[in-house]
């Protein structure tokens, strides 16, 4: 069986009609909504940080992190039940060397803490914010809860980029 039989045998492959690489479609949808998370993530630091929005910032921080859920637990899903994702990644030139599986362990050490990490950030600010959401003595403790979460969310992606670089797009 060729590769692209491979890839169009795959019941769960019949819709990936979104990018044009060898990824499923819910690796496509979770590798676009990590652009988009890392995009209104910094949109709504720089509310915040620029323009004094606090409470627009906390509903945004809530929503991205209930959308982040939401979207891994249905990849999760996907992935366990549905989704072969190392057949769609063995015709890869770096499956067989190892390169795709040292790219997903690097990846799932940022991708693992973070929306625990994220979480925690929410739980803790709400407890000392509330709904409010105006600064007070805890302020400072967010700020360096807020940038660790940030930091770990772009590296989360950046890693999830490259393993899906290396797995479903190089030749």
């Amino acid at each position: 069986m060729s590769t692209d039989d491979a890839v169009i045998s795959c019941p769960c492959n019949l819709l990936a009609a979104i990018l044009p690489t060898r990824g499923s479609l819910m690796l496509d949808v979770i590798f676009l909504a990590t652009f988009a998370i890392v995009v209104v993530m910094a949109i709504s630091i720089y509310l915040v940080r620029f323009r004094r929005k606090y409470k627009l910032h906390a509903r945004i921080q809530v929503a991205l992190c209930v959308v982040l859920l939401v979207a891994i637990t249905a990849f999760e899903i996907d992935l366990r039940f549905f989704t072969d994702w190392r057949s769609l990644a063995r015709p890869s030139p770096f499956y067989d060397t190892g390169w795709v599986d040292r790219c997903l362990l690097v990846h799932l050490c940022f991708a693992v803490p973070t929306p625990l990490l994220w979480l925690a950030t929410i739980i803790l600010a709400l407890r000392w914010f509330g709904w409010n959401a105006v600064p007070n003595r805890q302020s400072a403790n967010h700020r360096i809860l807020g940038r660790v979460s940030a930091i770990a969310m772009v590296m989360t992606t950046v890693t999830g980029w490259a393993f899906y670089y290396m797995a479903f797009v190089a030749k």
